[in-house]
């Protein structure tokens, strides 16, 4: 019986709005203080009419799309890009890939851009064995730190497994 009126108790204090407390409140009246624009770039660009411009003042990641229907079983998965850079911090691609009900990633943290970059081709891989499918692919742009980073020419290409 005490124990059930000590839950019960702590249960209302637990409920309670009085011990509430409001830590911060970020105003949305004005897209800036997101602190990350996506935009065309029309000017700077490796292929087609433009590219996409990131400009952030934190980390931050952007997805780019997402991929069904890739008949890569037994082989590796590459996702590439040209990306250029103006950053304090660094920049790469992200690869999450569903597969018979998990979800799994792969960083390209091995071949990233920083600083200032002209346009340099990026990559990350993702092995399928035999009998694995992927169901959705994931391609995002990771950027740790702040600036702005440029992508353009995203391609999935398939390759034999080694």
């Amino acid at each position: 019986m005490r124990r059930t009126v000590l839950v019960l108790i702590m249960l209302a204090l637990v409920a309670d709005p009085a011990w509430s407390q409001d830590l911060k409140k970020l105003s949305l009246d004005d897209a800036s203080a997101i602190g990350t624009t996506i935009q065309t770039d029309n000017k700077v660009k490796v292929e087609g009419k433009a590219s996409i411009k990131i400009t952030t003042q934190w980390p931050t990641t952007i997805c780019l799309g997402q991929v069904t229907g890739l008949d890569v079983e037994g082989a590796t998965l590459v996702y590439k890009a040209k990306v250029k850079s103006d950053l304090d911090g660094m920049a790469f691609l992200e690869m999450w890939v569903n597969v018979a009900g998990g979800q799994y990633f792969s960083r390209g943290m091995n071949d990233a851009v920083s600083q200032k970059t002209n346009w340099k081709t990026i990559q990350t891989p993702f092995i399928f064995q035999k009998g694995q499918k992927p169901e959705r692919v994931t391609l995002n742009l990771v950027i740790n730190g702040k600036g702005t980073v440029w992508i353009d020419d995203v391609v999935l290409s398939k390759e034999r497994l080694k």
